[in-house]
């Protein structure tokens, strides 16, 4: 199996951390059902391993994520396209949980694009700093979806009118729009900053106890979990529905065939 998303646990960075990378350049880290897969095991084991104080969530290359996988939404005329849609919103969901309920901090570190499911994994994470080549959008509505799932973590992380904006608009934003609006904890000034930032805040967490930083963890994301109780079966059901509409089909083919939807004509 390829590795899309690479480990390298405490004893590897030396400061008490588990790195996550994503690491699939050919898809721009995009969701595939293979990276979803790495990722939930590796946060799997980060959470097993005592000497674990804290997760960094990183990439290689100039995209963070960029979203969903298009080729594999629209692959295997075969299989049964609503199961199979809502098979992959439920794994989506489950990732997201598992960064949410992680009794470690999570940390993202971001200087690259970030599109749609990406933007999940960036609010599902408890501190994400940001560096200025760092560009964010969710650009579901101008492929005929919307982002459902993801709006679990990132409604109680944006201001209201940030959210409406940019769910609606599908529009760019940089790390300084994204830290004023609640997306991201700190945007810098420069891609070494980055790393700076996330050492300086792996120190700052490594001073916390495991007991208390899981307990404080937890009174910060209750009301997320509360979230995804009331409403991730649900969002799964809608996204599946919208992602096997023939107005998505058209956007997710228009996308890449790397022209207009028939809406935009």
């Amino acid at each position: 199996m390829n590795t899309l998303v690479s480990y390298a646990g405490p004893e590897d960075t030396g400061d008490g951390s588990a790195r996550l990378t994503l690491d699939s350049p050919h898809n721009r880290n995009a969701l595939s059902s293979g990276l979803v897969a790495q990722l939930h095991a590796g946060l799997r084991d980060a959470a097993a391993d005592p000497n674990v104080r804290v997760i960094v969530l990183g990439h290689t290359g100039n995209t963070f994520c960029a979203g969903a996988d298009l080729s594999e939404a629209t692959g295997d005329p075969d299989a049964s396209p609503g199961e199979l849609a809502a098979d992959r919103a439920r794994e989506m969901a489950a990732l997201l949980r598992a960064i949410v309920e992680s009794p470690r901090p999570v940390i993202a570190a971001v200087d690259g694009h970030v599109r749609a499911g990406g933007m999940g994994l960036v609010g599902a994470c408890d501190i994400a700093v940001a560096g200025p080549a760092a560009t964010f959008a969710l650009t579901e509505a101008r492929i005929g979806v919307a982002p459902s799932i993801i709006s679990l973590t990132l409604l109680p992380k944006l201001s209201p009118r940030a959210a409406a904006r940019y769910f609606l608009t599908g529009e760019k934003f940089g790390a300084a729009e994204a830290a004023a609006i609640g997306l991201i904890t700190l945007a810098v000034d420069s891609a070494g900053d980055v790393e700076t930032a996330v050492a300086g805040l792996v120190r700052d967490l490594r001073l916390g106890s495991p007991q208390g930083l899981a307990a404080a963890k937890a009174l910060t994301t209750a009301a997320v979990l509360a979230g995804f109780d009331r409403d991730a079966e649900r969002l799964s059901v809608a996204s599946a529905r919208m992602f096997v509409s023939e107005e998505a089909r058209e956007g997710m083919v228009a996308f890449l065939q790397k022209r207009p939807p028939n809406w935009a004509v």
